[in-house]
């Protein structure tokens, strides 16, 4: 079989986590898996960690906090020939302990900018290769998580998410504005908002564009208490996070399981749903199935979808 004719998918953030273990499930159903990373010698040595066939993958560079790396990636990825089949939006940064806001080349919020405007400038040039694409029915996969929603567990724990009308997107989210709501600087919930923001973003995608053929979705794989994820967290956080999650709400989930529950969104026939958010549940059920799982209230609030996807497109310059 030649390499073009296997399908292929980008993986933002395939350097570790949950990223890496749904690279490596993909690689072991026969996708060719592109790893759009940072750090090229640290996906390099990461693939083969966890043993990636060489012939299983690609490693492209890309900084999602940079809207030019963003357009320089694309262009790399169309240079190579091949065929978009699904592009999972998976990389994620979550810095708790800062004090100041971060600045992204363009000087927006640091973690709104990797986590949100990245990946929606590279779903938004990627429709196109996507809409090209040799399968009959391509993917784009956006990672959520359970913080986003104030109805679980996870997103009750303050700060609570809160986009509020968007006031700091319209301001332009340069300094001194670091907050997608205007208010003050705080981290978790810079996190929490991002994430919100990838709902809102996969369901908007939906709303435009379902009749492209394309399926667009996003999952929640459980709680990967043990992810890099957690790298910029209190030390005692790290070791305990996991031991509360294995052992006290049943909610943890290995980074491999939950890679494989990425790769099956990717590829299985059963996921072909759009506008679909999958869930395995909090509490990881015994059996294992996902279900269709309502997001936040704020997160299918349609008219937010809209005012969200049009200043996002605003700030990343593709109004």
């Amino acid at each position: 079989m030649g390499q073009h004719q296997k399908s292929t998918v980008v993986i933002t953030g395939a350097s570790s986590g949950v990223g890496l273990y749904a690279a490596k499930a993909l690689g072991q159903r026969g996708w060719h898996v592109v790893m759009a990373c940072r750090d090229l010698a640290k996906a390099q040595k990461a693939a083969q960690l966890v043993g990636m066939p060489l012939d299983s993958y690609t490693i492209m560079s890309i900084d999602l906090a940079s809207l030019e790396s963003v357009r320089q990636f694309v262009q790399d990825f169309r240079a190579s020939g091949r065929s978009l089949d699904a592009l999972v939006c998976n990389a994620a940064i979550y810095m708790p302990l800062i004090k100041e806001p971060l600045r992204s080349p363009e000087g927006f919020e640091l973690t709104v900018t990797t986590n949100h405007l990245g990946h929606f400038l590279l779903c938004n040039l990627m429709l196109e290769d996507l809409k090209n694409s040799s399968s009959s029915e391509p993917r784009l996969v956006i990672l959520g998580t359970v913080t986003h929603n104030p109805d679980e567990l996870g997103g009750k724990i303050p700060p609570r998410p809160d986009l509020g009308n968007l006031d700091g997107f319209a301001a332009g989210f340069k300094e001194p504005i670091s907050m997608i709501d205007g208010k003050k600087f705080e981290p978790v919930k810079a996190y929490k908002d991002s994430k919100v923001c990838n709902v809102l973003t996969m369901r908007e995608l939906d709303r435009r564009y379902h009749a492209t053929g394309i399926t667009f979705s996003s999952l929640y794989p459980g709680c990967v208490a043990d992810t890099p994820l957690f790298r910029n967290h209190y030390p005692l956080f790290q070791k305990i996070f996991p031991w509360f999650q294995k052992n006290i709400t049943g909610g943890y989930v290995s980074q491999e399981l939950a890679g494989e529950r990425v790769a099956v969104v990717v590829a299985d026939p059963e996921y072909s749903q759009s506008g679909a958010y999958w869930s395995w549940g909090n509490r990881q059920k015994k059996d294992g199935k996902s279900f269709v799982q309502k997001v936040s209230p704020q997160a299918r609030d349609d008219e937010k979808a809209e005012r969200l996807w049009e200043l996002s497109a605003k700030l990343v310059g593709l109004a």
